[in-house]
């Protein structure tokens, strides 16, 4: 049976979600540099460390995964929804919680100190090219799993492009500083890599395989991965403050309850509904929207200038996200890559 997203018009509560991931995690990577003590402006390699007093690494990336969990713990409380009880669904969503929260968010938040600024962002819209691959060989290796479609491959593709144009890549790249974070850029890298994969095993092993809502299946994911933060927090996290001295500022602070409440706990019940409702590729390519979000941010807040490549760059990006999403007007169904 085929699991392809049908090309009908979304529902509205879709798109929100949608929309919502978007904006949360659009900001995700400016949070990031504030809640490790830093302005998060700064045009070079180490300009997330900052002189504030912030957060570690692993404190960034724990204190983040275990914030969701206790969010998403209060609201099954609230709603009285009832928790998984099948061990088989727990084991997938302890590598889900893996995937898709505690290695990519380890990962971001060291190359996050290192890395100049928007190429975190530049190398966060890959995820759709790592979930094509993992979703491709998912359904090579199964009977169940999407198809990816022509217009869907020419949309990861075109996605890459628009985001690139978006951000400038031809100045990321002129910057003397591109080379020396080549670590870095590998560590994105396998962050998306490990979303892509995260997206396809949600979407092969979990999806249409139980009766739970997004907020439970949320709650178990973010829930395995905070568990397993704790019991490997002597190694993660040695030191939960940058210096290991003092107390975080108020703004490190904020930005890190931020990422765990908004940007961890309710994002991933809003990534788990427009997964079903969309699918796995479809869902991922909220990352190509991502960096828009960072360019109007800086514009309404930081008053800067909008270059001519940034409209550009966003109106391909728009048309990848609507091939993505098989939402292309067109006469007849492409036909299914063999």
């Amino acid at each position: 049976m085929s699991t392809t997203p049908s090309p009908t018009r979304p529902r509205a509560s879709a798109v929100a979600a949608y929309a919502a991931l978007a904006l949360t995690w659009g900001s995700s990577f400016l949070l990031i540099k504030v809640a490790l003590g830093g302005s998060g402006s700064g045009p070079g390699p180490g300009s997330g460390s900052g002189s504030g007093s912030g957060f570690t690494v692993g404190g960034v990336a724990v204190g983040r995964i275990v914030l969701g969990a206790a969010a998403l713990v209060v609201l099954m409380a609230l709603s009285r929804t009832r928790w998984p009880r099948e061990r088989w669904l727990w084991a997938h969503l302890a590598v889900v919680g893996v995937l898709l929260c505690l290695a990519p968010f380890l990962l971001f938040s060291w190359a996050g100190e290192h890395l100049p600024s928007g190429l975190s962002a530049i190398l966060n819209a890959t995820t759709p090219i790592w979930t094509a691959l993992a979703v491709t060989a998912a359904s090579r290796t199964a009977g169940r799993g999407e198809r990816l479609t022509r217009g869907q491959v020419a949309g990861v593709a075109l996605g890459v492009v628009g985001v690139a144009v978006v951000l400038g890549l031809w100045r990321v790249v002129a910057d003397a500083s591109f080379a020396a974070s080549v670590p870095a850029q590998l560590a994105c890298l396998g962050a998306t890599a490990c979303y892509g994969t995260g997206f396809a095993w949600m979407r092969r092993f979990v999806t249409g395989r139980h009766g739970h809502g997004p907020l439970a299946v949320a709650a178990g994911q973010v829930g395995s991965a905070a568990v397993l933060g704790l019991l490997l927090s002597p190694v993660l996290v040695p030191r939960l403050i940058s210096g290991g001295v003092g107390a975080p500022g108020a703004a490190p602070v904020l930005a890190l309850v931020a990422l765990g409440v908004l940007g961890t706990g309710l994002a991933y019940v809003w990534s788990t509904f427009v997964l079903v409702e969309w699918g796995s590729l479809a869902a991922s390519s909220v990352t190509y929207l991502t960096p828009l979000v960072g360019v109007l941010a800086g514009v309404a807040v930081l008053g800067e200038r909008v270059t001519w490549n940034e409209p550009v760059g966003a109106l391909v990006v728009v048309v990848s996200v609507l091939l993505v999403q098989q939402r292309w007007p067109r006469r007849s169904p492409a036909a299914p890559l063999p």
